[in-house]
Formats: C-alpha cells, sequence, structure tokens
C-alpha cells in the first residue's frame, strides 16, 4: 500500500506517490495566488496526477504545510505567504476534494521526520534538525514521532530569543534567531555595512574571498546558529543534529567552520552529538509529508 504526501509552498504546491521510502511519482504546479479553495482544487489535481502516473493504490495523504497549525481542528491559523489563509479548515476540505483521508504536519516538522527517517539521521533514536534559509525552522523527533507540544507550537526554533532588544522578527518580537541568522537578516546588515542592496549569492561571494564587511556579517550568523543549536542540544539531548536549508549549505566551508566552532564552545563540557548536513533537499517536505501519512496508517 502506498500514500500521497503533498508539500504547500507559497510559490509551488508538490505532491508525490510513496510507495517503500521512496518517491514513485511527483508532480510540481505553481501555487494559486487567488486563495484558499483554489489552492485545495490545486493541491488535488496534483494529487490526483501523481497516484495515475505511479499506477498504485493510495491509502491516505500526508500534506505538509506553513503554519502556525491547529492540529486538533485540522486547520491552518494563519500562513503570511499564502492568500486568505487564516484559521482556514485546510484538511476537512482537501479531504472532500480527494476522498481520502488527510493527515497534516508543519512543513519544518515534516523535513525534520524525512531526515530522521530517510536522510541524514537515518538510524538514529532521536533527531534535532534545523534549517536556516529565508527563515529558520526546525523539529525534534524521536522514534516515530515529531513532539510538537500540546498547542501543535514545538519546534519553532526560529523564534527562540537570542538577543533580548536585538533586531525585530517578523513575528512581532525583538532579538529571535531568525531575525539574526538568515538570508534576509544578513541582507539587512549588508545594507547597512556596504551602503546598497545585496543578495546573499553576492554576499558569500564576497565572503569567500576573504572580505572583512562580508566576513563579519556571515561569521556573526554562523555564530548564531552555533549558540542555537548548542542551547537546543540541552534542552533535547539528541542522538544526532540535522544542519540544513540554502544558508547552511551555500555559504560556504568557513560557515560551516563558524557554527561548529560556536557550538563545541557552548556545549564544552557537555556531550556533544554529532551534526550532519541534510541530505534529502528539496525532497525532504515531500518525503516528510508522505512519511507523516504512512506512519498514521502504519506503513513505515
Amino acid at each position: 500500500m502506498s500514500v500521497v504526501g503533498i508539500d504547500l509552498g507559497g510559490t509551488k504546491i508538490m505532491a508525490g506517490v510513496l510507495c517503500e521510502g521512496v518517491i514513485k511519482a511527483r508532480v510540481t504546479v505553481p501555487t494559486p495566488e487567488e486563495g484558499g479553495q483554489a489552492v485545495i482544487e490545486a493541491m488535488a489535481q496534483a494529487a490526483r496526477a501523481a497516484i495515475e502516473a505511479a499506477g498504485v493504490v493510495v491509502q491516505a495523504i500526508g500534506l505538509g504545510t506553513p503554519g502556525p497549525l491547529d492540529f486538533k481542528r485540522g486547520r491552518i491559523k494563519f500562513a503570511p505567504n499564502i492568500a486568505n489563509f487564516t484559521d482556514f479548515p485546510i484538511v476537512e476540505l482537501l479531504e472532500q476534494a480527494t476522498g481520502y483521508k488527510v493527515y497534516m504536519e508543519n512543513d519544518a516538522n515534516a523535513a525534520a521526520l524525512a531526515e530522521h527517517k530517510l536522510g541524514a539521521a537515518q538510524g538514529a533514536e532521536s533527531t534535532l534538525y534545523m534549517t536556516v534559509s529565508t527563515g529558520v525552522g526546525g523539529g525534534f523527533v524521536w522514534g516515530n514521532k515529531v513532539l510538537r507540544g500540546v498547542n501543535g507550537q514545538g519546534g519553532e526554533i526560529g523564534h527562540i530569543t537570542m538577543q533580548p532588544g536585538g533586531p525585530l522578527c517578523g513575528c512581532g518580537l525583538d532579538g529571535c534567531l531568525e531575525a539574526l541568522a538568515t538570508g534576509p537578516a544578513m541582507e539587512r546588515m549588508a545594507l547597512a555595512s556596504f551602503k546598497r542592496e545585496m543578495g546573499t549569492r553576492e554576499l558569500f561571494a564576497l565572503f569567500q574571498q576573504g572580505d572583512p564587511r562580508a566576513s563579519r556579517i556571515v561569521l556573526q550568523a554562523a555564530s548564531w546558529v552555533g549558540i542555537a543549536l548548542a542551547s537546543l542540544v540541552k534542552c533535547y539531548d539528541p542522538e544526532v543534529v540535522v544542519l540544513g536549508g540554502g544558508v547552511a549549505l551555500n555559504a560556504g566551508p568557513a560557515y560551516l567552520d563558524e557554527v561548529m566552532r560556536s557550538y563545541h564552545r557552548y556545549m564544552e563540557n557537555w556531550i556533544i552529538p554529532p551534526v550532519h548536513l541534510a541530505k534529502l533537499g528539496s525532497e525532504a517536505g515531500l518525503l516528510g509529508a508522505a512519511l507523516t501519512a504512512a506512519l498514521e496508517v502504519g506503513e513505515a
């Protein structure tokens, strides 16, 4: 028996059929800008196309979606990058549109589950996962279970407070990790330092060439990531740490060296779990969504 995974993003929707730990067929469509019902229809069409391409019988659908989420009611509380998604009953509507049982998971938690089961932490009992890109996301997986917390907001590691009184975050608070260590955070600092707009690609190129201002910006961001990892390890005590995301994987070896230097500095005198780079790339969310359904129906 197989399951469908759907990875809902702000610009694209990916659907795929998971058979024996492998995505057998995948379909990608743009995320409609017209609002909730159009998004539901696009997800349903993508799922049907993937099922047809795979030529198998599927048992359920797993949905990875931005949040925050209300797991008890199957709703998206709000999703800033997707139009008209406020207290949106996404599970009920997708079930009606497809005829399948739908199991929902936060997109970062889904990626954490995928890296735990099929990726860089495969075989570990517990995994702490962090992705650093335009935002910071992550999750903690123990056995086959993502730990969400009583209100479903566990794993929001991008919003741990690192620097009280620091830069404002999109969540409305000051000094969050996401406001200090992401691509947009570094672009903001580059604007202040170089007096012009600069994307992360140019910033990373200057950093790798040894530019002192670029180095200061990138290495400070890396240091925040290492400190955050050390703090989270002390909370969760995972067997393995997995680090991914566009910033973490593209900034270069010196960035990762600084992450690890900072991580080890703030783990001094503690047992230090190994840090592995994420392996699944853009497939992590899709695989994790499918695994969410597979675990619920006893297929993984």
